[in-house]
């Protein structure tokens, strides 16, 4: 099996499980079944669309492929009969962003790497690509964005992104290195929110102060 078709399986994974994300958030927020739709085909695809829109002579890929569509609906459908379940379990929803951030990170390089771009583009289109749909769902349930004020998520994007590059120069077995690459991101982000790890909010942290001393 080719590299290229490998990725597009893996694709189909990583919409299937946004989806599901995206879905459990908009039901956190009490939307009826199309919100629920149109948030979970946001977190699933926006990020890849932002994307293919940059890569002006590539074709947007939900459009060329609607078997994404079809497994957006599977995933919300799926999300809203086991709501009650998920819910229980709200970890579950963590579970299924962290493996979309992986799988679809992995999928933003390889789709710079196709296109002959530096490697400091294709990680930026990975982090695109694995992020930006999580950014607009939070944006549209009106909450600040988890990558800008939470746990190191695009620092997990962008450490994977790195060692997928590292590991296409050995020539390891066909799927290795992205088997290997997913899996370092998703481990990485389990750990991270397992310890509580973020990034330290120095410059709030000292605007706060200046303001504390001011008043005093």
């Amino acid at each position: 099996m080719k590299a290229l078709e490998i990725i597009n399986y893996i694709g189909l994974i990583g919409s299937f499980t946004l989806a599901i994300s995206g879905s459990m958030k908009a039901m956190d927020q009490k939307f009826d079944p199309f919100g629920v739709f149109i948030i979970a085909f946001v977190t699933a695809v926006g990020g890849g669309t932002l994307r293919d829109i940059l890569l002006t002579d590539k074709a947007v890929f939900w459009i060329e492929n609607t078997t994404f569509i079809y497994l957006i609906i599977a995933g919300s459908i799926t999300a809203m009969i086991l709501r009650n379940r998920l819910f229980k379990l709200y970890k579950i929803l963590l579970l299924f962003d962290t493996i979309g951030l992986g799988i679809y990170t992995i999928i933003g390089v390889q789709v710079g790497i196709n296109y002959e771009l530096s490697p400091i583009i294709c990680i930026i289109l990975g982090i695109l690509t694995g992020s930006f749909g999580g950014v607009l769902r939070d944006i549209l349930v009106n909450e600040v964005p988890v990558i800008f004020h939470k746990e190191i998520y695009a620092t997990a994007s962008i450490l994977g992104g790195v060692l997928y590059l590292i590991l296409l120069q050995f020539n390891l077995m066909t799927s290795l290195p992205e088997l290997i690459s997913i899996l370092f991101i998703i481990a990485l982000r389990i750990i991270i929110i397992k310890l509580n790890l973020k990034l330290p909010n120095v410059f709030f942290k000292e605007e706060t102060d200046i303001r504390k001393s001011k008043t005093d």
